[in-house]
């Protein structure tokens, strides 16, 4: 327990002075300048890196020697003192897996990634405070190019020609090159991603489906020549040439893409994942590819990502290509999660409902 800091419930006292926000990222000069701007008597305390070294000690190697990087600051006692002062918090990927416990008096947390099952590890999930994500106000411009690149990869022959390249030899037989024009995209999980790639899609000519699990489903989108509900999935995968998967994990996405979606999928579909590796049953994929039922799978997620390294059955397969979970990363940065949390930020003073806040009961 803090020093001065009685014990407290988190969601159901109101604050009776200005909040204490502590962000866990690490701010530009422009973002901090943001935030203050909000109101000038807010209490703002910048602490990204300051848990690098309790990171280390607690998140797998793998996240850490992909997320982690310099040394820690201060200790142990003033990382606590820090938390328990803290109203509000700003936090990235990774984060303090016990937050909650050591944060008596925090109020709302608004996380900078999109999704939420991040917090699965934690113990803020489904607990009192009030948390917000970055959903559809990341890079989705770069995850909608990258969907994009998937398809011409596969669509084009150039896995085919890697083929080549490895043997020293052209076999112009292999390639069979399809066209994306005139194609049918299904995105599964028709939100802020889900839109830019349609917006894509529509530029090189496709025609766009589209599935969204809220209920009920808005039937009209400019983006979208045809959207669904969950149940319009398996028609949807039956008429589409490329398929993307941006839905958040839930319980209920778990293994979304199980043996019956595979079956459903028109033969030689391309499958693009930009959401996580939970949502395809990696066994029923790579059964669906080995049959020649699929061209091709692109996957910048898969099962387990921050444990331990891809399997062999999935980064040797000659028909998927695997990236690091870098389908966000551009040169040309437009992220607003700062954006949305300003604005949140000014709703939080006026005890106003909070945009994009997660429903425990759904997991998103």
């Amino acid at each position: 327990m803090c020093a001065g800091v009685e014990s407290a419930i988190h969601a159901d006292k109101p604050i009776k002075r200005m909040p204490i926000v502590v962000s866990l990222v690490r701010l530009s000069s422009k973002e901090t300048m943001a935030i203050r701007n909000i109101d000038n008597s807010i209490e703002l305390f910048e602490a990204g890196g300051w848990f690098v070294d309790e990171y280390r000690e607690s998140w797998p190697p793998v996240t850490v020697d992909r997320y982690v990087s310099g040394d820690g600051v201060g200790t142990r006692a003033e990382r606590d003192d820090l938390l328990c002062r803290a109203d509000i918090i700003i936090a990235g990927f990774p984060f303090p897996l016990d937050l909650c416990a050591r944060s008596p008096r925090l109020k709302w947390m608004h996380q900078t990634p999109a999704g939420a099952s991040n917090l699965r590890r934690g113990d803020l999930w489904d607990s009192e405070v009030i948390v917000t994500t970055s959903r559809g106000y990341g890079e989705t411009t770069a995850i909608a190019e990258y969907t994009i690149a998937g398809f011409l990869h596969f669509g084009k022959g150039f896995d085919r020609a890697i083929v080549d390249r490895d043997r020293g030899f052209f076999d112009r037989s292999i390639y069979g090159v399809r066209s994306v024009e005139k194609k049918t995209l299904c995105v599964v999980g028709a939100g802020g991603i889900g839109r830019e790639v349609a917006r894509l899609g529509r530029a090189f000519g496709m025609r766009t489906f589209g599935t969204r699990g809220a209920t009920p489903v808005d039937l009209e989108d400019p983006d979208f020549d045809r959207i669904g509900g969950p149940e319009s999935l398996l028609e949807f995968l039956s008429e589409a040439d490329y398929v993307v998967v941006s839905c958040q994990w839930t319980d209920e996405t778990t293994d979304l893409f199980d043996e019956q979606a595979f079956s459903a999928m028109k033969k030689h579909a391309v499958l693009v994942n930009v959401a996580r590796g939970e949502i395809i049953s990696e066994s029923a994929l790579i059964a669906a590819l080995d049959t020649g039922h699929l061209r091709g799978a692109v996957l910048d997620v898969f099962v387990g990502e921050f444990e331990a390294p891809p399997p062999p059955r999935l980064w040797q397969h000659p028909k998927i290509l695997i990236t690091p979970h870098t389908s966000a990363h551009t040169d040309e940065s437009r992220r607003r999660s700062t954006e949305l949390f300003c604005e949140n930020l000014r709703r939080f003073l006026n005890d106003e409902p909070l945009e994009n806040r997660v429903d425990w009961s759904t997991g998103y």
